[in-house]
């Protein structure tokens, strides 16, 4: 998109020409900061599910006066001849006039009242306006609708597809259920195997896993952007989801087992442990399967329990995190520091992520990866402030492919 914009900015200033784009970005925000950043005022539309089932990216179309596609593949090379060389041309109307279009939100209650008709095509389209339009208080039910779809066919790669948006967007928000980002790279992957060639689909999972399987680091601009943008003395647009490290990591060639010297925290188990349930650990594993000898992302994070009324102690020491990783399985890091929050009691979600290479020779089925976690926190607001270990155990999916 930069170099278009650059290459049609006086055509753009002129009247001649207007720039619209579509972003199949699970969080639009972000490319709203991108293009505040690159000081791009033209309309962004979003797809995150890919209704549009485009398959590479980026995509550029031509379009006449009269709204006719004249051009889907202009040249990348010497696109500032291309655009004012379409520009300067005029084109003669179309045979028939084209129909006007309007915009409007669809009609949640007649795409509702068409399931009736149980067909993957009338849940689809019910499942992916619940998302788009109805709020986040509905994606449990885009959830369902979804699901319904995949019931009925599950080889239809675009119900897999946008039922993985709708988990992650449910993941995102204040509704989220446990398991809703393992859910959703789920369904990504089972969208991708139906339709190996499907860039987005493939891309979405790259987002979020192993260095080794990365094209690139998919979000480092961010704070090269907003530094960029307060110095132009401007507020960078918000992101109500921030890149996780997945999202910064740059690709790597090779695997390389971290800090073989680190010292086990609790090597003798002597820290009481977390009985209670103060801290919750939700575990993520990006891709959901892996073949013997690759690689997987593991995304942890941990929330107080907020039906015993739990939160960080930020007095004491930080958070500590220990994998221990079974003979023949290595991770790139073992041992993990989480610092404590500014203020003396906290309740945010702490994460931890790290990479785990799967043995070459593993056997098709389940490894179990134990790691503990080490942390201060407090039952309610006057409650006793402990010190707690919380054991928990990660599961990798080994395929029979290799």
């Amino acid at each position: 998109m930069p170099g278009w914009h650059e290459a049609t900015k006086e055509l753009q200033a002129d009247g001649r020409v207007t720039m619209v784009g579509i972003i199949q970005e699970q969080h639009p925000q972000r490319a709203r900061l991108f293009m505040q950043w690159k000081q791009m005022g033209w309309p962004i539309m979003v797809d995150a599910r890919n209704e549009l089932g485009v398959a590479v990216v980026p995509k550029t179309i031509l379009i006449d006066e009269h709204g006719i596609i004249r051009d889907m593949r202009p040249p990348r090379r010497g696109i500032t001849e291309v655009a004012e060389a379409f520009a300067s041309r005029s084109f003669e109307p179309p045979g028939v006039a084209p129909v006007a279009a309007t915009a409007a939100p669809p009609d949640l209650r007649v795409l509702s009242e068409a399931t009736a008709a149980g067909t993957v095509d009338a849940w689809r389209r019910y499942a992916g306006a619940l998302v788009d339009w109805a709020g986040p208080e509905r994606l449990g039910d885009a959830v369902e609708a979804y699901t319904r779809a995949v019931e009925l066919e599950p080889d239809d790669g675009p119900a897999q597809f946008g039922l993985g948006v709708a988990f992650r967007r449910r993941f995102d928000s204040e509704y989220r259920h446990p398991g809703d980002f393992q859910s959703a790279v789920d369904h990504w992957g089972r969208a991708l195997s139906i339709d190996p060639n499907q860039y987005i689909r493939r891309r979405r999972i790259q987002q979020y896993g192993p260095r080794l399987d990365k094209p690139y680091p998919f979000y480092d601009w961010v704070p090269r952007a907003r530094a960029d943008i307060v110095s132009r003395g401007e507020t960078p647009w918000p992101l109500p989801v921030e890149p996780s490290g997945a999202e910064f990591a740059r690709p790597a060639r090779t695997f390389s087992a971290g800090d073989p010297d680190a010292p086990e925290p609790d090597r003798d188990d002597r820290i009481r442990h977390d009985a209670r349930g103060f801290i919750l650990a939700r575990t993520t594993v990006v891709p959901s399967e892996a073949k013997p000898g690759a690689t997987v992302r593991v995304h942890l994070d941990f929330r107080p329990n907020g039906a015993i009324g739990a939160h960080w102690n930020n007095e004491a020491e930080p958070m500590q995190v220990w994998v221990s990783p079974p003979v023949g399985l290595a991770v790139d890091r073992r041992s993990h520091t989480v610092e404590n929050a500014p203020a003396a009691t906290s309740l945010e979600t702490r994460t931890v992520e790290f990479e785990v290479q799967v043995p070459p020779g593993a056997a098709p089925g389940t490894i179990t990866l134990p790691a503990y976690a080490l942390y201060n926190v407090c039952e309610g607001l006057d409650g006793t402030c402990l010190y707690r270990r919380g054991d928990f155990e990660i599961e990798i999916r080994v395929s029979g492919e290799h």
